[in-house]
């Protein structure tokens, strides 16, 4: 496993980070976003469809629980599972069934079920303060994130 930190300086930096997964995003892959209310989890995965190619709306889905966006590369699914209150609730969602790429916001609410090959980032600081984005990258992220670095 690999993990490390990105200062961003602000919500609306978040789009690079953002283009930079969602260069490397598979079907399958899930992508595990928590952080405090505030923190820019529902900003990085609106940017991260935008990048993707997603020119429509994009809702939260606080009160779905799952957007699902046909997108033309593959699907994806922005999840939020603020409201569950046991992870067993999840079953129904169908989160282990599909081949969707999954953007999972409050992923803890799974408890052991979070896959073990998700990249889990977390999100640090609110408002109008920088951002600070650490992540761990399983194996299965290995070559895909960390982004290299210009050169």
């Amino acid at each position: 496993m690999v993990s490390g930190v990105l200062d961003i300086e602000s919500e609306t930096a978040l789009a690079a980070p953002a283009a930079a997964l969602a260069a490397v995003l598979r079907p399958g892959d899930t992508i595990a976003l928590s952080g405090d209310l505030g923190a820019g989890k529902t900003t990085l995965a609106r940017a991260m469809l935008r990048a993707l190619g997603w020119a429509g709306d994009v809702p939260s889905p606080t009160y779905t629980l799952v957007q699902p966006y046909d997108l033309e590369a593959f699907p994806v699914w922005h999840v939020d599972l603020y409201r569950l209150e046991d992870p067993h609730e999840a079953e129904a969602l169908g989160l282990f069934e599909t081949e969707a790429a999954l953007l999972i916001e409050w992923p803890e609410r799974l408890g052991a079920r979070l896959p073990a090959d998700a990249l889990r980032l977390h999100l640090a600081g609110s408002g109008d303060a920088p951002r600070h984005l650490t992540w761990t990258a399983p194996k299965a992220w290995e070559g895909r994130w960390p982004p290299l670095p210009p050169r």
